[in-house]
């Protein structure tokens, strides 16, 4: 009897180490899936977070993407110090020539081509008596698919404009509306301050300072222009309720039934 009892015990010792076994994976499993969740959370906080971050006109992409990537991306953001420091020379010469120094177009062309031929005009014959070899002009020819290209781009964006005209001046989106007139309305000041070339001068510079200003304090801007987008909508619910839910819509014939 002794010998079966122990027996019995052992058994009974047996099984209850078993489940303690069972039950302990079951309660490492729970905890490493809770792990696994928690660190899902973890890793799902911050995307939410991101997708909240309020982006100036709605962005979504870098910035170098928004201004169409490649070189003239790289040059209106700096990357090149120097090609855009030379660009920006350039056009800034250009425009001290016909501006400050009052050059007409066509003087100064004619001007650089006289200057040029004169130059390479001497160089050529002067090379047999100073015993130098005479300067070797490239053969210029322009491809026949760049001009053409250009010339697609530049009717592709022109249909573009006049489509996105005909939206506005169908009377379908009134915000779009008035957000038109009054950069039509501005840049009708600025043309009666400047002309057309300090105005394309102006415009060149912003290219060149303001996405790169934008790109290093991106952060505080859209902050700010958070704050004041929700500003400008508050003033246009008052404006609409107070003048534009007033103005009478709807077809004529309706009042003349009325």
């Amino acid at each position: 009897m002794a010998d079966n009892t122990a027996e019995h015990e052992k058994h009974e010792s047996a099984a209850e180490s078993i489940v303690d076994k069972i039950t302990e994976k079951f309660h490492d499993h729970d905890s490493s899936s809770s792990d696994s969740d928690d660190e899902k959370d973890i890793k799902e906080k911050p995307d939410t977070v991101k997708a909240k971050i309020y982006r100036l006109f709605g962005r979504e992409k870098p910035v170098h993407k928004v201004l169409g990537g490649g070189k003239p991306a790289d040059i209106f953001l700096w990357r090149d110090k120097k090609i855009s420091a030379g660009v920006l020379g350039l056009a800034t010469t250009i425009w001290v020539f016909f501006e400050l120094l009052e050059y007409h177009l066509l003087t100064l062309v004619c001007h650089i081509l006289i200057l040029a031929l004169a130059i390479l005009f001497l160089w050529s014959n002067a090379s047999a008596f100073i015993n130098k070899s005479p300067p070797q002009i490239p053969e210029v020819i322009i491809p026949e698919d760049i001009v053409l290209g250009v010339a697609s781009a530049f009717r592709i964006e022109f249909n573009r404009a006049l489509a996105i005209l005909r939206d506005i001046a169908s009377g379908r989106d009134l915000k779009k509306f008035l957000a038109v007139i009054a950069g039509l309305w501005i840049l009708s000041v600025l043309g009666s301050w400047w002309n057309f070339l300090t105005l394309f001068y102006i415009g060149f510079v912003f290219l060149h300072t303001v996405p790169v200003l934008y790109e290093k304090y991106e952060d505080q801007v859209d902050a700010f222009a958070e704050k004041a987008e929700v500003e400008i909508k508050k003033q246009y619910a008052v404006f609409n309720a107070k003048v534009l839910s007033k103005i009478p819509k709807g077809p004529l014939k309706d009042k003349k039934l009325a």
